[in-house]
């Protein structure tokens, strides 16, 4: 060991002999640089001249004094003789001598001229050399040494400084990791704060148990994975859930983005991907969160040009450090990801990220849990009822549904009231989606009744098809999104599959309102453009991806891109193929067209009923529209357990409220430590 120590340390001091020698060179240079534009500086505002003409202006009493320093003669004139020397000096230029000019110091280099002196006292011109009591080494010592050693000294100061992040963040803090870092319960997240995230949240209990315990794992030989992939939709909760582990397992917690290791400096990414993973090994047991890996953790392709790319480097490093540290010390690598396809295999291989945990869309019982976790500060009035909310937002996020809790408080704050109610969720749901009314916009007759018939014909055409979602609610008013009205569909259950047959109906939905258009006014209109596009795209799935063609069959004919955002695909077939398949949608889309607009002709009677309704009230639910189907009194409808904002405030449920005239918070409010409700339970108390 000592042997193999001896040349490391010869290379050390090697290398700090070369810094030092080259630190005090540089210093030098500058400092010679220095005192060189310093004695170009004290000449400027001079003019030389001749020792010959010194002499002249000497024999011609225009000198006053003669200096003799630094090695020449420093001339003063008089005020006759500067005067005289300008207008000669201006002569020889052909120039205007300045008004109020001053003639300059003139300095000429001393000759061995013996009766100079001589010369100089003849016609009274006082002439010395000033008295320096220091010798060449002492001038040498003060004009090069000191401001050299003074130099090397401030700049091994400011490097030291740098190097160690002192400065800002600038040349030393280039390297080091951007993470933050959360000790113990700092986080402030646990289980409890994740909701709808079971299955996720099963598969990290047992990263927590090994934090807790690593000891019943390598008894056994057994050994944890170094890192663990979480994957989903934006606003799924995959931060959150890394938080919540380090929370649960109570361990230092880094944190720490994509973006943050990229930087404009070549090297910076690797340097602080190292920096980090020190740091995590000083405080072992440990978590490191890197959010959107898919930043640096992109596939190295071979067409990019050269293996220089400071992204390449990064991800390089990123994996080398993977493999490097110890696993039965406790640092665990998660990572979050919405675009797990762009990944590079490498990183995704057992040994490194070798766990892949999905967060997806939480289903019925996981949206009421998410929506108890997010009212738990919120104060509700007793007419809530989270399940019936739950129901109606079928599709969202956590994200979503903290928004639309956060709007809702904000909607009951704007009415003046004191708590949350029903009405507030329901409106808020509409909010998110559809964004707010357009109060400003005045549409004629004729626009609003083809919007009614427009809308209607997508509601109709859903309720006289089986297998089609429910309709919730039909609006003719323009919101903010574009949409001068929409029709709001909802699934009465979860739903993970779908047959041919429910895809053409929905087909035939979308379509609903052009055909309207068409059976009523004999027109088409600019509203149903937003229809045709999902429209086509739905049957162009139908026929490239779900297999549903009777002229291609089975074949595939296009492959998912980026499957947890906007869920686009690419083509996979030839051009003269793609020809056929735009052949093929269009045949399906107009079979489509003119079953919904038969559907409609058939139920033209209801279709200027619920039209005309429409028109009356702006704004029906899809209860009241099949009350008007089945033949009831569309009044009387229940809206997910609102209250009609048209009915008269004497039919409306009235809350409760205190002495204060502050509504009384709901009596049952199901928290998150209770079971939540099942999908089926939920639906046989709708009913």
């Amino acid at each position: 060991m000592n042997n193999n120590k001896k040349p490391n340390q010869n290379d050390n001091r090697r290398r700090n002999l070369t810094g030092i020698v080259t630190l005090i060179i540089w210093s030098l240079i500058i400092t010679i640089g220095i005192n060189y534009f310093a004695g170009q500086a004290s000449t400027r505002g001079s003019e030389e001249i001749k020792f010959s003409e010194l002499v002249e202006l000497v024999k011609a009493d225009q000198v006053a004094e003669v200096k003799l320093e630094n090695g020449k003669y420093t001339v003063t004139l008089t005020e006759e003789g500067g005067q005289q020397w300008l207008t000669e000096f201006y002569q020889k230029q052909n120039r205007d001598k300045p008004e109020n000019a001053e003639a300059p110091t003139l300095y000429t280099t001393p000759l061995n001229y013996t009766d100079f002196l001589l010369l100089l006292e003849e016609h009274d011109v006082a002439f010395y050399s000033p008295y320096h009591d220091q010798n060449v080494i002492t001038e040498i010592f003060i004009s090069y040494i000191l401001p050299t050693a003074l130099m090397v000294l401030a700049m091994i100061i400011f490097f030291r400084f740098a190097m160690n992040g002192r400065m800002g963040g600038g040349i030393g803090a280039a390297g080091k990791s951007n993470a933050k870092v959360y000790v113990e319960k700092s986080t402030g997240v646990t289980f409890r704060d994740v909701a709808g995230q079971d299955e996720a949240k099963e598969s990290l209990e047992e990263i927590i148990d090994f934090l807790h315990s690593p000891e019943k794992y390598t008894a056994i030989g057994a050994r944890l994975p170094k890192g663990a992939l979480l994957v989903g939709s934006p606003g799924t909760g995959k931060t959150l859930l890394a938080k919540a582990v380090a929370g649960e397992a109570k361990v230092p917690f880094f944190s720490i983005s994509g973006s943050d290791f990229v930087e404009m400096f070549v090297g910076v990414g690797a340097s602080r991907v190292r920096d980090l993973f020190k740091e995590a090994a000083k405080m072992a047991p440990c978590i490191i969160f890197i959010d959107e890996i898919d930043t640096i953790g992109k596939s190295r392709d071979a067409s990019r040009l050269g293996g220089n790319d400071e992204r390449e480097q990064t991800l390089n490093q990123l994996l080398a450090e993977l493999d490097g540290f110890d696993p039965t010390k406790g640092v665990i690598v998660l990572g979050a990801t919405n675009r797990p396809e762009v990944l590079d295999k490498a990183l995704l291989r057992p040994g490194r990220f070798d766990r892949r945990i999905t967060v997806d869309r939480p289903n019925l019982a996981g949206r009421l849990a998410t929506l108890q976790v997010h009212t738990r500060k919120i104060r509700l009035a007793e007419d809530v009822d989270l399940n019936k909310i739950a129901q109606a937002t079928a599709g969202t996020v956590g994200a979503d549904l903290a928004n639309l809790v956060n709007e809702a408080a904000l909607r009951a704050v704007r009415m003046g009231r004191k708590a949350v109610n029903q009405n507030d969720l329901l409106v808020s749901f509409e909010v998110v989606i559809a964004g707010t009314e357009k109060k400003g916009t005045v549409l004629t007759e004729k626009e609003k009744r083809l919007i009614a018939y427009h809308e209607v014909g997508h509601a109709l055409v859903a309720a006289r098809q089986k297998g089609t979602e429910p309709v919730s609610k039909i609006t003719i008013v323009p919101h903010t999104q574009g949409a001068l009205g929409y029709t709001m569909q909802l699934p009465e259950e979860e739903k993970f599959l779908m047959d041919r047959d429910e895809l053409k109906n929905e087909l035939r939905t979308l379509l609903g309102g052009r055909s309207a258009e068409e059976v009523v006014f004999h027109t088409a209109t600019t509203g149903a453009s937003n229809d045709i596009e999902r429209a086509t795209e739905l049957a162009r799935k139908m026929i490239t991806m779900y297999g549903m063609s009777s002229k291609f069959g089975i074949m595939g004919l296009a492959t998912v891109q980026s499957q947890y955002l906007e869920q686009g695909y690419g083509l996979t077939c030839a051009q003269a193929t793609a020809a056929d398949v735009d052949t093929e949608i269009h045949e399906l889309l107009e079979q489509c067209h003119e079953e919904a607009k038969q559907i409609l002709e058939e139920n033209r009677e209801l279709l200027d009923k619920i039209a005309d309704y429409l028109l009356k009230k702006e704004t029906i639910t899809g209860q009241e529209m099949m009350a008007i189907i089945e033949g009831r009194d569309p009044e009387l409808v229940d809206n997910f357990g609102a209250t009609p904002s048209y009915l008269p405030s004497e039919s409306r449920a009235v809350p409760s409220t205190d002495a204060d005239g502050i509504e009384k918070p709901a009596r049952k409010i199901s928290m998150i430590s209770d079971p939540p409700v099942s999908p089926s339970t939920a639906e046989d108390e709708t009913e």
